[in-house]
């Protein structure tokens, strides 16, 4: 298994990118994570990677279209803060493994 530094903690990651321990985030990777993808995080961002955690942790399968229904976010505001690849983007910075639905 691969490593990474972020914040100056090396986490594990996968081949792509994805950290495969989830209980190694914290805001601060997710902030440098954000910003290899070029994001810049605000408190929205914040508050739907913390949902996007909660609902993986439960199991629930994570699309696009879960997030745009859930009424947390709408699918064009999920895209504003996440532009290109939402799912895999948002995925990558919470530090939850790559939702299935993503190629």
């Amino acid at each position: 298994m691969a490593q990474k530094n972020f914040a100056g903690i090396s986490v594990d990651v996968n081949d792509e990118g994805y950290m495969t321990n989830p209980s190694q985030w914290t805001k601060d990777i997710a902030r440098e994570i954000a910003k290899e993808e070029g994001i810049e995080l605000t408190e929205k961002h914040y508050s739907l990677l913390e949902f996007l955690r909660q609902k993986q942790a439960k199991g629930e399968s994570l699309t696009i279209r879960s997030v745009g229904t859930s009424g947390f976010i709408d699918i064009k505001g999920f895209y504003q803060l996440f532009p290109g690849a939402p799912m895999k983007k948002a995925a990558k910075i919470a530090g939850i493994p790559k939702p299935a639905s993503c190629v």
